[in-house]
């Protein structure tokens, strides 16, 4: 059963959500959400277990009060009349009147309503959740996305996925909000009603400026509903702190302009955990009775070694010597790493432990795992306004390809040696390894090998509204995928010029992924124009 959330509903306290989604003319944005009091941005739940939920909402008193006390519900169906667990808990203005309570004693497979009951009486919109299954499992479908730029797209691939009755579960691999300004977005890119809805107008740095563009993407109604529909797993990316992240830096951040780094880090995983349905647990594993393992990982801030630097090697004298010198050397390090050896130590003895008692181990991580290098024919399908400098780089990707070398180093393709340890425990466990990524924006199919053997597939997602390659490349899209594909063995399938979400269904012999394509991101409208389907059977480690 779906709860049916009418618009009126999905209206924040003091007048914030879909009202000012519609604001007047010389009306802020930022104002009414820095005043607004009561449920502001109604609820989500995540961490998803067996007999536990994580719940979240946001609470803002109308009095001076430091702290508040809010109370939980639990029911058995969507009128309250059959409540079935609880719970309380505190909140302030030290944590921007944010609220999570994890509630245990719940039921295995079961669909539960819950709402926050306010000091005064109030009671906070009204969700949907749902435990996770033990046992036999026949069937779990599960929502993917990924790379929500609010500037440039309205939300309609989460509508769509929202209104659905048949997933499970949403997996969010990252990029959940960007960290750019409105100057960043170019004149012809931003979509309707959006250029009022971005806030800060600066590019985000310090704990206000995070909190501030959280409350802005979640005022979304099409957002709002996704995580009152059903529970989210939820993993950041870069664009939650700034572009191409690691530990101790990133490309988007000057600290001669913008200060230490370590201090904007902490204030983005600060937010992040603030304003998200999750833990505070760096990474996690989620059983889905026999049928699957799904697994959160952190492939950003915690471990994440600086990528390696192979711009040196274009303006060398003899780029060529250069870029061999760079593929034999640098880029095999074996000391970077994406996860950092912790993770990677844990990772390994979960897929080992868990491949025997579960058929399918998902992987959900921030950036591809397929090898990808840039096909030859690029030149040909660029758009004739695209700059000389971009073509150059182009041109450098297409070098560095004769060498075997990918055109993304901030990838896993990146970190080759990481790469594969990853695929190596995965092959020592005899893991049916089913990867769930994004961070590209278009959509991508790879049947993953290591040493020449299978090693399991990957399902990397589209965006739900970021740009991707068509940006760049004018040529037909059919041209731009069979060119893509032609060049690299690992991949089989792309799509590399539409919008949407990935849906995948797991059943103990079969995965399906199915990538959807929205008609359009630039008005609301949440109509399908399209879809694609790949399988892998299980014991096979490729597609069907």
């Amino acid at each position: 059963m779906v709860l049916n959330i009418d618009r009126r509903s999905l209206v924040l306290g003091a007048g914030l959500g879909l009202g000012a989604l519609g604001l007047s003319a010389g009306r802020s944005l930022a104002a009414v959400m820095l005043g607004a009091t009561g449920f502001t941005h109604a609820v989500a739940s995540g961490e998803p277990g067996p007999d536990a939920m994580l719940l979240w909402t946001r609470y803002v008193p109308a009095t001076s009060d430091n702290t508040v006390r809010l109370d939980v519900e639990l029911a058995l169906d969507p009128d309250f009349a059959k409540v079935a667990a609880g719970g309380v808990v505190r909140t302030g203005a030290y944590r921007d009147w944010t609220a999570k309570i994890t509630v245990d004693g719940l039921k295995p497979g079961t669909v539960y309503w819950y709402r926050f009951v306010a000091p005064d009486g109030a009671r906070s919109p009204v969700g949907r959740t749902k435990t996770l299954p033990v046992g036999e499992v026949p069937r779990f479908k599960l929502g993917v996305f990924s790379c929500s730029n609010l500037p440039v797209g309205l939300f309609n691939a989460y509508g769509h996925a929202a209104a659905r009755p048949d997933l499970d579960l949403w997996l969010h691999t990252g990029d959940y909000i960007y960290e750019y300004g409105p100057a960043s977005i170019k004149e012809g890119d931003w979509a309707e009603g959006r250029r009022e809805q971005l806030q800060p107008s600066n590019e985000i740095l310090t704990i206000q400026d995070y909190r501030l563009r959280y409350a802005c993407y979640r005022a979304d109604p099409d957002l709002q509903r996704l995580h009152q529909m059903a529970p989210m797993v939820a993993f950041w990316d870069d664009h939650e702190s700034a572009n191409d992240s690691w530990e101790g830096g990133a490309q988007n951040h000057q600290p001669a302009a913008e200060g230490d780094w370590n201090v904007r880090r902490a204030a983005a995983m600060q937010v992040y955990r603030e304003w998200m349905p999750v833990s505070d647990e760096p990474w996690k594993a989620y059983p889905i009775g026999t049928l699957a393992t799904l697994y959160r990982t952190e492939s950003r801030l915690l471990g994440r070694t600086r990528p390696a630097d192979i711009g040196a090697a274009f303006r060398a004298a003899d780029p060529d010597a250069a870029l061999k010198a760079f593929r034999d050397g640098p880029w095999q390090d074996p000391s970077a790493t994406m996860l950092g050896s912790t993770q990677e130590s844990w990772l390994a003895h979960q897929l080992k432990a868990n491949a025997r008692a579960t058929a399918w181990q998902l992987v959900g991580m921030g950036t591809i795992l397929g090898r990808t290098v840039m096909p030859q024919d690029v030149l040909d399908w660029l758009r004739p306004e695209v700059s000389e400098k971009k073509v150059a780089g182009y041109r450098n990707d297409i070098r560095a390809a004769k060498l075997d070398l990918p055109m993304w180093m901030d990838r896993w393709d990146g970190y080759p040696a990481a790469r594969a340890r990853l695929l190596k425990a995965a092959q020592a466990a005899d893991a049916d390894l089913v990867m769930l990524s994004g961070d590209s924006h278009n959509a991508w199919a790879y049947a993953l090998s290591q040493d020449g053997r299978p090693a399991g597939v990957e399902f990397a997602g589209h965006s739900v509204t970021s740009g991707g390659a068509e940006g760049d490349l004018g040529a037909d899209p059919a041209v731009v995928a069979r060119g893509f594909v032609a060049a690299n063995p690992e991949l089989k399938w792309a799509d590399t010029s539409r919008r949407g979400y990935m849906m995948i269904d797991l059943t103990p012999r079969r995965v399906t992924g199915e990538w959807l394509f929205m008609r359009t991101i630039k008005a609301r409208d949440t109509a399908v124009a399209d879809s694609h389907r790949m399988s892998v059977e299980r014991g096979r480690r490729a597609f069907g």
